[in-house]
C-alpha cells in the first residue's frame, strides 16, 4: 500500500518545497536590503495616500498579502504534517516569518513617526516599535527568541499584527481610526492566544480556560492604553489660539493676552488643521482641560484630502470662575487617541500666553516635516479652499455642547460654545 510520500501529489509538494527552499537560500545573502526597501515602501504609501490613493492602497494591500502568505503557510504546513506529507524546513519558515516581520515594522514606521505626539506617552509606543524593528534585523537574537522563548516570539508576532492592521486599514478601506483600532485590538488578542497557551502549558486540563481568562485583562490593558497609540492616519499640520476668527477666510485673527479678565470677557478660539487621507470622514473632539481636569468637550467632523489639513475650530466662551493656571486642549479621535495638544497659560500680566492667531507647526515630525507645506513663522495658510470644503459640515443633533451652567449635555451648540470645521 503506497504511503503519502509515494503519491504523485507528494512528489509535486516535494518539488515545490525544494524550489521555495532554493529561493530562500538565494535570498539570504541579500536579506539586509529588505528593511530599507520596506521602509521606502512605507514612505511611498504614506505620501501616495494623498497624491495617488490607489497606489498607496496597493502598497498597503501588498503588506496584507504578505501576512496572508505567512498565515496560510503555517496552516498549510500543519495540515500537511498531519497527513504525513513533507513540509518546509524550519529554517526556511523562520526566514520567511522574519522577512514579513521586518516588512511590517519598517513599512509602518513612517506612519507612526509622522503621527506621534512626542510630548505624550505615544513616544513610548513608537520607540517600542523601533526597538521591535531593530530586534527583527539582529539575526542571532531573533532566532534565539524564536527557538527558545516561543511565548515571547508569539507576543512579538501579535504586536506586529496590531501595528499592520492599525496602519493599513484607514488607507486601504477608509476606515476611521476608531474602527481600525478596534480591529487591531481584536487581531492582537486573537494572535496572542498561542503565547498564552505556551504560558499555561503546565495546566493541561484548564489550559484553554486559563488562556481565555488571561485575554480579558489583556483586552482591558489594550483599551486603556489606546491613548498611547498614535492615530496612524491623522496628524495636525498647524494650530493657533486667537480672540477672533474670520469665518470667510477660515483663519484666526486678533491678539489677546490671556488674563482671567480678558478670557472671561471675550472667550477664546482654538484652531487646528488636521491632515487625513482622502475619503476618510471622522469625528474628532477638542477637549478643554484646566489643571488636568476636563471642563468641556466639543465634537467636530473632519474630512480627508486637503493638502494643508482640514481646518476645524472651536470657540469657548463660558469659563469657570477660577481660570488662572495651566490649560490644554487635547485634540482627540472618537476612540480616545490623541492627535495633538495645544497648551496655554492664563495669568495676570506678562506670564499669560499671548493668543495672536499665528499658525504654529507642532513639535516633532508631523507628516515627516515635508508634507503638507504649512507656512512657517505663523503666517496664515494661503491655499484656496477646495470645492468640497466650501460648505460647513452640517450640525448633528446629538453633539455634546456646553450649556449655560457650564455642564456638558446633548443638543445643538449653545451660544457659549461653538464648533466649526471646513
Amino acid at each position: 500500500m503506497p504511503t503519502p510520500h509515494d503519491t504523485p501529489s507528494a512528489s509535486r509538494i516535494t518539488r515545490l518545497q525544494a524550489r521555495a527552499e532554493g529561493v530562500v537560500r538565494r535570498l539570504r545573502p541579500w536579506s539586509w536590503l529588505w528593511p530599507p526597501i520596506a521602509f521606502a515602501a512605507g514612505l511611498g504609501s504614506f505620501f501616495l495616500a494623498e497624491r495617488q490613493p490607489w497606489l498607496g492602497a496597493l502598497l498597503a494591500l501588498g503588506m496584507l498579502a504578505a501576512w496572508l502568505l505567512l498565515l496560510s503557510e503555517s496552516v498549510i504546513g500543519r495540515l500537511l504534517a498531519r497527513r504525513g506529507y513533507p513540509t518546509l524546513a524550519q529554517g526556511a519558515t523562520q526566514f520567511i516569518a522574519q522577512m514579513i516581520h521586518q516588512e511590517t515594522l519598517f513599512f509602518c514606521l513612517p506612519f507612526l513617526l509622522a503621527t506621534t505626539v512626542w510630548s505624550s506617552g505615544q513616544a513610548l509606543f513608537t520607540l517600542l516599535v523601533i526597538a521591535m524593528a531593530l530586534f527583527s534585523i539582529i539575526d542571532p537574537l531573533y532566532y534565539r527568541v524564536a527557538e527558545r522563548l516561543r511565548w515571547l516570539y508569539f507576543a512579538f508576532h501579535a504586536q506586529c499584527v496590531f501595528v499592520v492592521v492599525l496602519v493599513t486599514l484607514p488607507t486601504l478601506l477608509h476606515l476611521t481610526t476608531y474602527q481600525s483600532l478596534l480591529l487591531a485590538i481584536a487581531a492582537m488578542l486573537l494572535f496572542s492566544l498561542p503565547s498564552l497557551l505556551h504560558l499555561t502549558a503546565n495546566q493541561s486540563g484548564r489550559r484553554w480556560l486559563m488562556a481565555l481568562t488571561l485575554l480579558l485583562p489583556l483586552a482591558g490593558a489594550a483599551w486603556l492604553g489606546r491613548i498611547w497609540v498614535p492615530p496612524a492616519s491623522l496628524w495636525i499640520t498647524a494650530t493657533a489660539l486667537s480672540p477672533g476668527f474670520d469665518a470667510a477666510a477660515r483663519s484666526p485673527e486678533g491678539e489677546l493676552r490671556l488674563t482671567p479678565e480678558a478670557l472671561s470677557g471675550q472667550g477664546l478660539f482654538a484652531f487646528t488643521a488636521i491632515r487625513a487621507p482622502r475619503g476618510l470622514r471622522e469625528e474628532i473632539r477638542h477637549v478643554w482641560r484646566h489643571e488636568g481636569e476636563e471642563v468641556d468637550r466639543i465634537p467636530l467632523v473632519i474630512e480627508g484630502g486637503r493638502k494643508a489639513g482640514y481646518r476645524a475650530w472651536s470657540h469657548k466662551q463660558n469659563f469657570p470662575e477660577v481660570t488662572a493656571g495651566q490649560w490644554r486642549i487635547d485634540v482627540m479621535t472618537e476612540g480616545g487617541q490623541r492627535i495633538g495638544v495645544i497648551r496655554f497659560r492664563v495669568a495676570d500680566g506678562q506670564g499669560a500666553t499671548l493668543a495672536d492667531g499665528r499658525l504654529r507647526r507642532p513639535a516633532g515630525l508631523p507628516g515627516l516635516s515635508w508634507q503638507p507645506p504649512v507656512p512657517g513663522g505663523g503666517e496664515p495658510i494661503a491655499e484656496e479652499t477646495p470645492p468640497q470644503e466650501a460648505n460647513p459640515t452640517p450640525q448633528r443633533p446629538d453633539r455634546n455642547t456646553e450649556k449655560e451652567d457650564g455642564t456638558v449635555g446633548a443638543g445643538n451648540p449653545a451660544p457659549n460654545s461653538e464648533w466649526k470645521s471646513e
